[in-house]
C-alpha cells in the first residue's frame, strides 16, 4: 500500500472512531507541523550566517566604528541580521533605539508564535469537547435503549470518545516543544539586538567625548588650567 493511501486510511479510520471533532484536530496538526518546519528552517539558516561570535564581532565593530570589521561580521545581503546591523549602524543613538529596533524586527523574529501558542491551547480543549460529546452520545444510547443497554456498546462508545482527548494532547505536546525552542531563540536574537544597540550607543558617546576634548576651546581651557600661577 502506498504511504499516502495508508495515511488517508488512518485519518479516515480515526475520524470515524473519534467523530467530527477529529477533523479540526487534524487541521491543527497539519498547520502546526507546517509552521514548525518553516520556523526550524528559518533558525537553522540564521545560525549558519550569524553565530554568537559574529554578534560579538559586530558589537566591537560598532563600538569602535570600524567599517572593515563591521563588513566582515555582517551576514550576506538581504538577510535578517544584515538588515538589523544596517539599521542600527545608520541610526542616531538615542534612549529608545533598542526598543524601536526590536519592535521593527520582532514580527519577523517571532513569526507564527501566536498561532503555535493558540494551537497548544486549543488542541486539548477540542479533544475534551470531543470526549464530552462522545460521552453524551453514550448516555443517550443508555437512555434510549428499549431494554438493558449493552455494556459493551457503552464502553466502546466512551473509548471511542476518548480518542479525541488523546489526539488533542498529542497535537499540543508535539507543538509545545518546538514552540519553546523557537521562543528561546527569539529571546536570544532580541538580546543580541540590545547588545548591538548598546555597543553602537557607547561608541558614539565615546567618540563625542573625544571630539569635545580635542576642540580648540577644550585645549585652551586645558592650557589655562595647567599654566603656572603668576607670582
Amino acid at each position: 500500500m502506498p504511504p499516502m493511501s495508508g495515511a488517508i486510511e488512518t485519518i479516515t479510520t480515526l475520524t470515524a472512531r473519534g467523530g467530527p471533532i477529529m477533523i479540526p484536530l487534524f487541521g491543527l496538526s497539519f498547520v502546526a507541523i507546517t509552521l514548525a518546519t518553516e520556523r526550524a528552517l528559518f533558525w537553522l539558516s540564521l545560525s549558519r550566517v550569524f553565530s554568537n561570535r559574529d554578534v560579538d564581532t559586530a558589537a566591537q565593530a560598532l563600538r569602535h566604528a570600524d567599517p572593515a570589521a563591521l563588513a566582515k561580521a555582517t551576514p550576506p545581503q538581504d538577510s535578517l541580521p544584515q538588515r538589523i546591523i544596517s539599521s542600527i549602524h545608520s541610526a542616531e543613538p538615542h534612549e529608545a533605539l533598542a526598543v524601536e529596533t526590536a519592535e521593527r524586527f520582532r514580527p519577523r523574529i517571532e513569526r507564527f508564535s501566536t498561532t503555535l501558542s493558540t494551537i497548544i491551547t486549543a488542541a486539548p480543549l477540542l479533544g475534551i469537547l470531543g470526549t464530552v460529546l462522545g460521552i453524551i452520545d453514550a448516555f443517550d444510547l443508555v437512555g434510549s435503549a428499549q431494554g438493558a443497554a449493552s455494556v459493551t456498546d457503552v464502553a466502546s462508545g466512551i473509548a471511542q470518545a476518548l480518542i479525541t482527548t488523546a489526539f488533542g494532547l498529542i497535537v499540543a505536546l508535539v507543538t509545545l516543544f518546538p514552540y519553546m525552542v523557537f521562543r528561546s531563540l527569539a529571546d536570544r536574537m532580541l538580546g543580541s539586538i540590545e547588545l548591538l544597540v548598546a555597543a553602537h550607543t557607547a561608541g558614539a558617546a565615546s567618540r563625542a567625548r573625544n571630539a569635545s576634548s580635542d576642540s580648540p576651546a577644550a585645549r585652551a581651557l586645558e592650557r589655562s588650567l595647567g599654566a603656572p600661577a603668576n607670582p
